[in-house]
């Protein structure tokens, strides 16, 4: 596998999501969770979203209960958490797991292509997020505790190629 465009992803509501449909997007790629210490960066990650939408970048979304079963809701109850307490509107998909044997693929390839510190690829927490170029392939890995907004820079950078 070459890029993430050769993945595909149920949405929230379960509907199959070729990545491929991002094809020349920019894309931030988030596990996520509704009760975690970090869950207000759903806000910063919907500013992000509305400011460069229209110029070509996409947030998606990846509910994950792996850590501290901090996501325990259905997909309903996700799309109506996120939706009602942060107005998400960026593309939300299905509950998935990070790491282990489960990791959905998407994940397995985003820490083979962006490893974390000191090399290791286990994602340690909700809200890591994967910068992704227009052309599938990784850029950058963010810690969860980097706040979105610190991201403006390298997106912009991203757009602009």
């Amino acid at each position: 596998m070459n890029s993430i465009y050769d993945i595909q992803a149920p949405s929230l509501t379960g509907t199959p999501v070729d990545l491929a449909s991002f094809r020349g997007k920019v894309l931030l790629i988030v596990n996520t969770a509704s009760k975690c210490g970090f869950t207000p960066q759903y806000q910063g990650l919907e500013a992000l979203y509305k400011q460069f939408k229209d110029k070509g970048f996409e947030v998606l979304g990846f509910p994950c209960n792996q850590f501290g079963r901090q996501e325990p809701g259905t997909a309903d109850e996700i799309g109506t958490f996120c939706e009602r307490n942060y107005g998400v509107s960026f593309p939300m998909f299905a509950k998935v797991d990070v790491n282990g044997d489960g990791a959905h693929p998407l994940f397995r390839h985003l820490k083979s292509a962006a490893p974390g510190i000191l090399g290791t690829q286990a994602i340690k927490w909700n809200f890591t997020k994967f910068l992704v170029k227009k052309d599938g392939t990784v850029y950058k890995r963010y810690a969860p505790k980097t706040p979105p907004q610190e991201l403006i820079s390298d997106i912009e950078s991203l757009l602009a190629k």
